[in-house]
């Protein structure tokens, strides 16, 4: 009887609009990469060897430019679990960052086992100061969070500016950066010869503790439930939906400003302006791709770690601009969004 009542249904066209969109967007950007004299094989070959053409390649580069996109990506990620939507890691990732260096500044003779962890602290503590302001706003006057992170990544991103240029500009007052943080402030490299560094643990551990955290705990049914029937975890009154969208607010930015952290620590050992390329919005993508998921992010994270680091190869062996890649990028979430209805039913 099942059957039957399955075969009347009326199908859905609806389901292949997408993907048929994403097939018909896929061929217009073949046609206009071929049309501009480029060659596909060519540039699919650089772009491959530029992330994964040595181990050096994949270490130091693809996998060093994945971990902030991890972070950052586990960050917003545990937000949209919740239902709070944190447009605002760029911003938090900054604020992050200028914590860190504040700090890592003063550590001079400091042993690292010291130095470290303070800044990694004042890094996430900052982190989620900055998002503090947004969670107030959401819970105590309905103000959307997705206007008020966004208006406060401008805040951020100028402040670094402000700081560089003033209170933070290197000793000789050249340059819009600050002088590098003390020696025993910076993560060790795991592997010798290469720039991996302890940041990519970092990561790990806690996409660990948050896929644990989900599953495993009360706080993180509180999250999931929030995050899928709002009304109906209020009126079950155990779960009061506007702490957890508070504590899960400003948790996503103490992960966020962690990530700051790690890219001073890791990777500059100083901040200037325009730290980040952009890794606060890409991990909007990279925790869409991972599913919301934190191995997901992880997963997404590293894909896109390989887009940017094999850009710069894709532009120097396949005279291919690197722009392309943010083509790349965007067919990669088109296809996500695409097929993922199509999945869900089967």
């Amino acid at each position: 009887m099942s059957e039957v009542v399955a075969a009347r249904r009326p199908r859905d066209w609806t389901t292949w609009l997408a993907p048929a969109v994403f097939g018909l967007t896929t061929l217009v950007a073949l046609a206009a990469f071929v049309a501009a004299g480029h060659d596909v094989s060519d540039a699919l070959t650089a772009l491959l060897r530029g992330a994964f053409g040595t181990p050096d390649r994949f270490l130091s580069i693809t996998l060093v430019r994945s971990v902030p996109l991890m972070l950052t990506g586990l960050a917003v990620a545990l937000a949209f679990r919740a239902g709070v939507w944190n447009i605002g890691a760029e911003g938090q990732l900054y604020a992050g960052a200028a914590a860190a260096v504040t700090v890592g500044l003063t550590l001079d003779g400091a042993p690292a086992v010291l130095a470290i962890p303070l800044v990694m602290v004042a890094a996430a503590l900052f982190g989620g100061a900055w998002a503090l302001v947004p969670a107030f706003l959401r819970v105590r006057s309905g103000v959307n969070e997705v206007i008020s992170t966004l208006l406060m990544n401008f805040v951020g991103i100028y402040f670094v500016a402000w700081l560089v240029h003033g209170p933070l500009q290197e000793s000789r007052g050249v340059f819009p950066q600050s002088d590098p943080i003390a020696a025993s402030a910076r993560l060790p490299i795991l592997l010798p010869d290469s720039r991996l560094h302890a940041g990519f643990l970092m990561a790990l551990a806690l996409a660990a503790a948050l896929a644990w955290g989900f599953r495993r705990t009360a706080w993180g049914l509180r999250v999931r439930a929030v995050g899928s029937a709002p009304e109906a975890a209020r009126v079950s009154g155990r779960i009061p939906p506007a702490r957890v969208i508070w504590t899960t607010l400003v948790v996503s930015g103490v992960i966020a400003g962690l990530a700051g952290g790690v890219e001073v620590s890791g990777v500059t050992f100083a901040l200037y302006e325009n730290l980040s390329p952009g890794y606060g919005y890409t991990a909007i993508a990279v925790a869409l791709l991972g599913g919301l998921r934190p191995w997901g992010v992880v997963i997404a994270a590293i894909l896109f770690g390989a887009l940017e680091a094999g850009a710069s190869s894709m532009q120097r062996d396949a005279s291919v601009p690197a722009v392309w890649v943010d083509v790349i990028t965007a067919l990669v979430i088109l296809a996500v969004v695409a097929f993922s209805r199509r999945w869900r039913r089967g």
